[in-house]
């Protein structure tokens, strides 16, 4: 059964964009989730913010709504355009989210532990410090999307 193109794939056959075309072939899982991941942690920075400089929430707080968005964000972008993972069912379906839910709370509790340090013990800026905890958490979670929640079978 042949694949249907998506829209990145169509956007690549673009006259303009043909000669990227190989590259992005090779690349397409990673760039898709360098792009997709660069929305989410967008989502994570600026959503953290408000939450935490205008409505002057605690930090660790203001992480776990931001997270709540950023996660609810990344596993649509995440199972449709990135892994290209379509479960058959709805087992299938439950226990994707259950392991793609299950492995950000990982990251989450990594972020917060990142952010409880530099915010409250090294006394840094909290933006600074949530972005910092971004790169590792964008990092973490690329490894655990890819070997544990969309992995071939």
């Amino acid at each position: 059964m042949k694949k249907e193109k998506d829209i990145f794939d169509r956007i690549m056959e673009w006259k303009i964009l043909r000669i990227f075309n190989p590259f992005y072939k090779k690349y397409k899982e990673v760039l898709l989730y360098l792009f997709f991941g660069g929305l989410t942690t967008v989502i994570s920075i600026g959503s953290y913010a408000f939450f935490d400089i205008c409505m002057h929430m605690d930090p660790m707080i203001a992480n776990i709504f931001s997270w709540i968005l950023a996660v609810l964000f990344a596993y649509g972008t995440n199972r449709i355009w990135v892994f290209e993972h379509i479960a058959q069912d709805i087992k299938g379906i439950i226990q994707e989210m259950i392991s793609f839910f299950g492995g950000r709370v990982v990251t989450l509790f990594m972020e917060e532990a990142v952010l409880y340090v530099g915010i409250n013990i090294l006394f840094m800026n909290s933006i600074i410090v949530k972005v910092f905890a971004q790169v590792l958490v964008v990092i973490a979670n690329y490894i655990i999307s890819k070997l544990i929640v969309f992995k071939n079978e």
